[in-house]
């Protein structure tokens, strides 16, 4: 897999260049993983409904190609898409989202966090009140609020094209997070969402930028 650090890049130019890249290529091209911190956007999957945006403001909206509901990127996230050929890998998507999954999970344990899954809600999760405990989520999720005292720190929405995925995850290390505040994050009302430095985490973007990469990497070749 070849991986690409892209920097600081706005998001429309990306997403055109991830499918034009996913259109033309064949089943020898090579795997990719870039590496890209976005300016600041709201982003609208397929199924994305509009009542989820609430206050935009002066920051764009774009709808996207991508599964999932509205999210936000922007500096201080790095945001990870592979672009990967999911027949060679002999995988299916749902085992792809289980590896993307367990790549954040372990860039997290590199910084002593615990990350959490939660069923039916894609994404990585912490404990607001225990980020750096080992004990795993207890019991069924309290009814009608399914999110309580948990924060999400990675956020994941992929599309998938005569078995080729792209778009990605994005994973929250040192940013504002009050534009999420404008939105119901992943079209949850009420979710808060986290970075490493609300956590107490002192690190940077190209730190977790490189361990990220690293890490994907190694879930993601053959």
């Amino acid at each position: 897999m070849r991986v690409l650090n892209l920097g600081r890049r706005g998001y429309a130019g990306i997403e055109n260049e991830m499918r034009q890249f996913t259109a033309r290529r064949s089943p020898d091209t090579e795997d990719e993983l870039w590496l890209v911190e976005h300016n600041p956007v709201f982003t609208q999957g397929v199924a994305g409904r509009a009542h989820h945006v609430l206050q935009p403001g002066d920051i764009p909206v774009v709808q996207t190609q991508r599964g999932g509901q509205v999210t936000y990127h922007g500096p201080g996230q790095v945001v990870a898409y592979p672009l990967v050929d999911l027949r060679r890998l002999q995988i299916y998507v749902k085992e792809y989202v289980y590896r993307l999954e367990q790549a954040v999970l372990k860039v997290l344990e590199d910084h002593r966090v615990t990350g959490h899954r939660v069923a039916g809600a894609p994404g990585i999760y912490v404990k607001l009140d225990d980020p750096f405990g080992h004990a795993a989520l207890a019991g069924p999720a309290p009814a009608g609020d399914p999110f309580r005292g948990l924060g999400k720190i990675a956020a994941l929405g992929i599309k998938v094209s005569n078995h080729c995925a792209y778009h990605g995850l994005a994973l929250n290390v040192a940013m504002d997070l009050s534009p999420f505040e404008r939105i119901d994050p992943c079209g949850y009302a009420g979710l808060r969402a986290v970075d490493l430095a609300t956590l107490g985490v002192h690190t940077d973007w190209a730190t977790v930028a490189r361990q990220l990469g690293q890490r994907l990497s190694a879930q993601l070749t053959p």
